[in-house]
């Protein structure tokens, strides 16, 4: 009698869970939006190149309300928000408009699991859309600004008995402020799409001791067998001592020990190198000693795996992966998604536009415009992809505003505007700069919000050496970098070429075709080129890629394909929004993209 009415109390408990949230709107959704469990939401581990063992995730229904900027906390809220779905989305439960005079505000308890006491209890959140305040039991512990990197408060100092009352607040001015934002606009339109606000990725607690590694980064240098690992930890000594182990099918082949924060060279002999046809990944595994004891304990992965450019017999700059020329071939990826925008609905959809990706022949993504949670990076380290990782572009200005993209000159940013974008570049190649796949950064796309181009892209070479600088995809051409990039539509075309960088094809394609049922809206629908049906997509992307053999030929190292997924009312997607078709013959497109990739290595 009993377990009967513990099962009947659970199902009513389920069914009162689940009655305070269902997706909102009408939009098109995928097929993962039916599997969201409110109760374990994004339940992965968030962060797996820097795993620990314990942790609690803080996804789930919380209470939300919008309110005038400037307010205090309500004593009333509005109703429930499906964290991490941004507000605007459908999976929130919610899909509400906050704009530029509003603010966003969340709430929710919860409790620190007894296991945990005597630790430091680290609050995370992987990324929060844009200025963030946050508070524990009302008290103001932080605020972050950024929308695309993840932050975190020790909270131990303020943490009480029994339940802990978590509020967050969080303004973002999208297109009306000076932050960078991506495709992100009041009104969307055409190219164009719904802005995003407050919390978009998990939300979680994490125990540590009071000394503890926060950052593991690892990079490789194949021509001598050896990886360079740098370790940075929290309330270290000089006496304190980090230790580093690579191991490769359970035994360790490497390991190495030095004090915090200085650089440990481990030799990696006989190396298995990391490519898109290999992706091989070396366990590591970190420890942080002090007076003999380990004080922290954490398991990642490296790579070994190179990026260059090298003059060829016929005296064209290519783009090489581990010194052997490399043609790069991927999609435009813009990571959104019908139900959650800038949320994928499940880490299986995460994966998933990944996994496609591959299967279509191709053997890189350029992320545009927008980062993704950590998980979608390692995705691409496992399964063995290249990334072109973009700077989200932003900036309130009337170049940006009026879309005029091409000034064949750099845009005078504010004071304000040029803070942000150098602050929250900075903390995007912190973020991925640790994983293998990323092989080149992209700071500016076609001229929007471009400034101080050479300054930029010398910086970023600088702060990262072991990657490709590409300054200004289909921009305002500079001769600084290493990449020189040119967008053309709908067909592909070499107008400039230059000899001492690599020159690529940073955007082509973008071949339409509208799927009733499948759209975002049923009228509106935009692409470069319109077609009525798959084979006549398939042949004319065929077609393009004929053009595109001869131009390798002639000179191109890389070219991207406009784009990976249909978005909003762009319909030039290889899959239409919902991810519910393949609107491309699927065998003639791999066939085709295989032969491209493959057309260098002949």
């Amino acid at each position: 009698m009993k377990k009967m009415m513990l099962c009947v109390g659970i199902l009513f408990l389920a069914i009162r869970v689940s009655g305070q949230w269902s997706p909102a709107g009408d939009k098109i959704k995928t097929n993962w939006a039916d599997k969201i469990d409110p109760e374990n939401v994004l339940p992965e581990y968030p962060r797996p190149i820097l795993e620990r063992t314990e942790w609690k995730n803080l996804n789930g229904l919380w209470d939300y309300a919008i309110l005038p900027a400037g307010q205090t906390e309500p004593d009333r809220f509005d109703g429930k928000i499906l964290v991490p779905f941004a507000v605007e989305s459908s999976l929130s439960g919610v899909q509400k408009e906050v704009g530029d005079k509003n603010e966003l505000w969340y709430k929710r308890t919860f409790t620190v699991p007894s296991g945990w006491k005597g630790k430091n209890i680290l609050l995370h959140f992987g990324a929060v859309d844009w200025k963030t305040e946050v508070f524990l039991n009302d008290i103001k512990i932080g605020t972050h600004t950024g929308g695309y990197t993840p932050f975190c408060f020790d909270i131990t100092p303020f943490l009480k008995s029994g339940n802990q009352k978590l509020t967050v607040k969080v303004w973002d001015g999208t297109d009306k402020g000076f932050q960078p934002r991506g495709k992100q606009v009041s009104r969307p339109e055409g190219i164009w799409y719904t802005s995003v606000t407050g919390i978009w990725q998990t939300v979680w607690l994490e125990p540590v001791n009071e000394k503890y590694i926060t950052n593991v980064k690892s990079v490789p240098d194949i021509d001598n067998n050896r990886l360079s690992v740098d370790v940075s930890a929290k309330n270290t000594r000089f006496s304190d001592i980090v230790e580093v182990k690579i191991l490769s099918g359970g035994s360790v082949i490497a390991s190495a020990k030095a004090v915090p924060c200085q650089t440990l060279d481990l030799n990696i002999p006989d190396a298995k190198l990391w490519s898109p046809e290999s992706p091989f990944l070396y366990d590591m595994e970190i420890n942080l000693y002090s007076n003999g004891k380990i004080t922290d304990k954490v398991k990642s992965y490296c790579a070994m795996r190179k990026i260059s450019t090298k003059r060829d017999e016929n005296g064209i700059v290519r783009m090489q992966l581990n010194n052997k020329d490399y043609f790069q071939f991927g999609p435009l990826d813009q990571g959104w998604w019908p139900d959650g925008l800038y949320t994928a609905p499940t880490d299986e959809a995460l994966a998933y536009d990944i996994q496609k990706t591959k299967d279509f022949g191709f053997n890189m993504i350029r992320k545009h415009v927008k980062v993704e949670p950590a998980r979608w990076y390692t995705h691409c380290d496992r399964l063995g992809i290249l990334v072109w990782q973009d700077m989200p572009s932003g900036d309130h200005s009337p170049q940006w505003q009026n879309r005029h993209y091409f000034t064949g000159t750099d845009l005078k940013r504010s004071p304000e505007s040029e803070a942000n974008y150098r602050k929250e570049w900075k903390e995007i190649i912190d973020f991925a700069s640790v994983y293998p796949s990323v092989v080149v950064w992209v700071p500016f796309n076609e001229a929007w919000g471009q400034f101080k181009t050479e300054e930029i892209a010398e910086w970023t070479k600088a702060y990262d050496p072991s990657r490709l600088v590409n300054p200004a995809s289909g921009g305002n051409f500079y001769h600084t970098g290493d990449i020189l990039d040119l967008h053309n539509y709908p067909g592909p075309e070499m107008y400039l070429y230059d000899a001492e960088r690599a020159t690529v094809l940073g955007e082509y394609g973008g071949i339409g075709l509208p799927l009733e049922g499948h759209l975002w809206q049923t009228d509106r629908n935009w692409g470069y080129v319109q077609f009525k049906n798959s084979k006549e997509v398939t042949d004319e992307y065929i077609k393009f890629t004929e053009q595109l053999k001869k131009m390798i030929k002639s000179g191109f190292s890389a070219a991207v394909y406009t784009q990976t997924t249909d978005v909003e009312g762009e319909v030039n997607g290889l899959m239409t929004y919902d991810r519910k078709v393949i609107k491309l013959e699927e065998d003639r497109l791999r066939k085709v993209n295989r032969e491209i990739c493959n057309l260098l290595g002949k």
